[in-house]
């Protein structure tokens, strides 16, 4: 009866021990994969950026980033990763002093066509377009516009480093405000572990060429891969810090917190 049990015992703590296994092996790979930009995975992130002491009003900014993610197989060779940014913006004391603005911001549609390989490198291209929905005239710049994509990585060891950019240029719109002409361009680099922890940090530079202007920051984070029930998810967390903008417009520090949802085939 004893070796029965103890069996049993070591029967039922080898089938624990490869679960939790395999569940570390899907946390890497989810993780691996979230570091790509535009790897062939559905996901929803939810990025919440929130500045304090901006312009000379000391103003406060929240925006939530919704951020779907979604892969389409064009052929055996060649998938269309798109991924929309739609923002939700709220405002204190930026335009003016005790002045409040909140609403949907302008969203950037992005589809970039990326070949299917099982190499350390990966790259992507396509347009990316403006599209004028922000429901706040302090939100919006009421063009449309379109231009340019493109991302590039390597991966390896754990490590994942490379970049994306766009350049947009307004094509139609308000003939009231002025016409954009826009650069963002987002080096990245990132370490995973195992565990599907990680540490990172990215660079976001927009270049306004009509206004001559440029707006950098730096963000500097950490990620951990985990589960809610079924549902696989990633958090990340780290502090913003605002290296350079437009005249007024500079914010003495922020955050960002990111709860990713994954949908794994």
């Amino acid at each position: 009866m004893k070796r029965t049990v103890l069996t049993l015992g070591i029967l039922f703590g080898a089938i624990f021990y490869v679960q939790a296994q395999n569940e570390k092996e899907d946390a890497a790979a989810l993780a691996k994969k979230l570091a790509n930009p535009i790897a062939s995975l559905i996901s929803v992130p939810f990025q919440n950026n929130t500045d304090y002491g901006i312009g000379e009003y000391q103003g406060t900014r929240n925006t939530l980033n919704i951020q779907p993610v979604v892969p389409i197989s064009i052929s055996e060779n060649l998938n269309m990763i798109n991924r929309l940014i739609l923002p939700v913006v709220t405002q204190y004391n930026i335009t003016e002093a005790g002045a409040k603005q909140s609403g949907l911001g302008d969203a950037i549609l992005s589809s970039f066509f990326s070949p299917v390989n099982e190499s350390n490198v990966t790259w992507g291209a396509g347009p990316a377009f403006l599209l004028p929905i922000g429901t706040n005239d302090f939100l919006t710049a009421k063009k449309f516009g379109i231009g340019p994509t493109f991302v590039g990585l390597y991966q390896n060891n754990g490590w994942t480093m490379g970049g994306l950019a766009n350049q947009i240029w307004s094509v139609a719109g308000s003939d009231s405000r002025p016409d954009v002409s826009q650069l963002f361009v987002q080096p990245f680099v990132a370490y995973n572990w195992k565990s599907g922890a990680g540490v990172g940090a990215n660079m976001e530079m927009t270049q306004n060429w009509k206004a001559d202007t440029t707006t950098l920051w730096f963000n500097p984070n950490a990620s951990a891969v985990t589960s809610l029930g079924k549902q696989k998810i990633q958090m990340v967390i780290g502090p913003r810090i605002n290296l350079a903008a437009p005249k007024g417009a500079k914010a003495d520090w922020g955050w960002r917190a990111v709860l990713i949802f994954l949908f794994p085939k």
